[in-house]
């Protein structure tokens, strides 16, 4: 991912469109399995989650390739005990090794190739210090909510913001795109993904000496079923 789709217009709105999800189930899993050690974030953003769980008595480092998300983490108390490599996820390297590594919020699939989405595996393997864990929360690809023929669902409708997903199932693609009304004017955003299927990742981990050490629907660890959304997957390093 050497694109950086996260420039000035998503950065500045990314912190208060997670405004009604709690951090504090995400905190306390990434800490249970932390103990002792560190934690490395991929995607660290603008710190939603690094923060509190630094603040839990966590050492976190984290890897962004968005320098604007990058300013609005460094601006934020407690920011300045969190190291931070600016850089592609997927190749970057951080000083470890670490207990643990993290993906939250899908943002797997913002490594837009299944060559990038296993190369991020084997990063963060060479991370890892042995019996490290590395957690990803990623949706379940919802390729039901299209009816025959079609290739696009709305996923947000309201009087200032439209949102719809646009589908290329051949190649798992997947592009969110996002009209605004600001001041009058329509903000356009469009951000790609490839979506991945639970047991695509599980050989991703495999071809990366992990194994799946737990898998589950949410932090709360309900369990993963035929009708879950989403799920929070871990794997070990053998």
């Amino acid at each position: 991912m050497t694109v950086n789709h996260f420039g000035e217009d998503v950065a500045k709105d990314y912190d208060s469109g997670y405004t009604d999800m709690p951090v504090e189930p995400v905190v306390e899993f990434l800490k249970g399995l932390a103990g002792d050690g560190s934690a490395l974030e991929l995607g660290i953003g603008t710190g939603r989650i690094a923060l509190p769980l630094s603040q839990a008595g966590v050492a976190v480092h984290g890897i962004e390739l968005s320098p604007q998300m990058l300013r609005r983490l460094a601006a934020k108390p407690g920011a300045e005990r969190i190291g931070v490599t600016t850089g592609d996820f997927a190749t970057a390297k951080a000083p470890g090794p670490f207990r643990l590594a993290y993906l939250v919020f899908n943002t797997i699939m913002n490594l837009t190739t299944q060559d990038e989405q296993v190369a991020c595996f084997a990063n963060v393997a060479e991370h890892l210090e042995p019996g490290g864990f590395f957690v990803i929360e990623v949706g379940i690809p919802d390729l039901r909510r299209l009816p025959p023929g079609q290739n696009y669902y709305p996923f947000a409708v309201g009087q200032d913001k439209l949102g719809f997903d646009e589908y290329d199932v051949a190649n798992q693609g997947q592009i969110s795109h996002h009209y605004k009304i600001v001041d009058g004017s329509v903000r356009i955003v469009s951000i790609p993904f490839r979506y991945v299927w639970p047991a695509e990742l599980d050989l991703m981990a495999r071809l990366a000496g992990m194994r799946l050490h737990e898998r589950v629907n949410d932090w709360d660890r309900s369990p993963f079923t035929s009708d879950s959304r989403g799920h929070v997957s871990v794997w070990q390093k053998t």
